[in-house]
């Protein structure tokens, strides 16, 4: 009996079991809601698999793996072959080969063929011939809520950008909550020109405050203008997460992965406040457990130039974890003191996004030494020259040596 029960691992292995096969029946349903945009001549469709759609699909649960395939269709009726960058769609993207062996069962020999030879079959084609269509999956990194996806293709001498940002059903981001139309009453937000703008974000307070506007937290270090959605996806691009909302079931995540030492790459960031509401976005670059991690805090001012919104911020970097009483759920990241640091390593993330057009420094923090240095409301201390970093985005793609300096203030780099 105990040999029959050593040897069954074996005899799985070489004989194979039932195991779920893929299903290719279910393609009419999710390529029929896939959305589309068209540059010139070239039209891009797609749709991101639901976790259910993806097992049935593929015979496999990538899901369990945290990957999430998205199909895609690029029709090219221009004159010239275009190729498809999938690390314009997802920095961290699974290759087909790499998802064959993470989903690999070692009880199923005939399974894993089947999923291999779905998997070789469909994955996204990185050339796309000049009058033709190519079809297929692109394997992401499993998101809930909103997924924020490029499409970058080059060819003849240009770059075509598309990006999209699909609702998903699961886990929600804490901006989802958010009503960016009612943010301000109507005609509340004023136009201003690049003197008025300067003028506008030194006034502005020094630092976050708490709930009831009394106690200074984090500085407001930090200023990004963009249009619209288009401000988050170079955020993306570089690994930067949108955050979950903050209540019992991210807290216990949160809680799981300390002390485990895991990663949680979309764990909620605490509120902060500013123009009286907690911030509009959230993001994150995690490290490779949850206590180390890049965060910033984004709220959209009541200005705009040109255009495009103002969004005011603070940048930091989580060095730890701490107890605190000043949370209901008893503990808190602490912050590395140098936030100066952490400005300047935001400032190189987005320049090598290629989307800066122009940045500068502006006054409105106030400097402290390591002599009387300042505190956030949590009592973690920090240094700073004093100076907001004011980025200018732009879709289109600019040159680093391109990138133009505003002579407002120089820090000491």
């Amino acid at each position: 009996m105990l040999i029959a029960i050593c040897a069954l691992p074996l005899a799985l292995t070489m004989f194979g079991c039932s195991a779920a096969q893929p299903d290719p029946s279910s393609k009419d349903h999710f390529v029929s809601r896939a959305v589309a945009q068209q540059q010139g001549q070239v039209t891009v469709r797609l749709a991101v698999l639901s976790d259910d759609e993806s097992q049935r699909y593929f015979g496999a649960g990538l899901a369990d793996e945290g990957i999430q395939p998205v199909w895609m269709s690029i029709e090219n009726s221009s004159d010239t072959t275009l190729y498809y960058l999938p690390v314009t769609t997802d920095p961290d993207y699974f290759s087909y080969p790499e998802v064959a062996q993470i989903v690999r069962r070692s009880w199923s020999r005939t399974a894993n063929a089947a999923t291999d030879a779905v998997l070789a079959r469909e994955a996204m084609p990185d050339i796309v011939v000049s009058h033709q269509t190519a079809s297929g999956f692109v394997f992401t990194h499993r998101e809930g809520g909103l997924k924020f996806l490029s499409v970058g293709l080059v060819g003849g001498g240009q770059e075509i950008d598309f990006r999209f940002i699909v609702p998903l059903g699961g886990r929600s981001y804490a901006v989802e909550k958010v009503d960016f139309g009612k943010l301000y009453p109507p005609g509340a937000i004023e136009a201003v020109d690049l003197a008025e703008l300067r003028a506008r974000l030194e006034a502005l307070p020094c630092c976050t405050v708490d709930k009831s506007g009394t106690k200074t937290g984090d500085p407001l270090n930090l200023v990004v203008v963009g249009k619209d959605a288009d401000a988050i996806f170079p955020f993306i691009a570089r690994g930067w997460r949108l955050d979950e909302p903050l209540d019992i079931h991210s807290m216990l995540r949160s809680v799981r992965a300390f002390l485990f030492g895991a990663d949680y790459l979309t764990a909620p960031l605490s509120p902060l406040y500013l123009f009286g509401r907690t911030q509009d976005v959230s993001l994150q670059k995690a490290r490779h457990k949850i206590s180390l991690r890049n965060h910033l805090r984004l709220w959209q001012a009541p200005f705009t130039i040109d255009g495009q919104h103002v969004w005011v911020g603070q940048i930091s970097r989580d060095i730890g974890i701490k107890l605190t009483t000043q949370s209901w759920y008893l503990t808190t990241h602490r912050i590395s003191p140098e936030v100066d640091q952490d400005r300047y390593y935001l400032l190189q993330d987005l320049v090598m996004t290629n989307e800066v057009s122009q940045f500068g420094f502006v006054r409105g923090v106030g400097a402290s030494d390591a002599v009387n240095p300042r505190r956030n409301l949590t009592g973690d201390p920090y240094v700073t020259d004093g100076l907001r970093l004011v980025v200018f985005l732009d879709q289109q793609r600019q040159l680093t040596g391109k990138i133009q300096f505003l002579g407002w203030e120089r820090p000491a780099f």
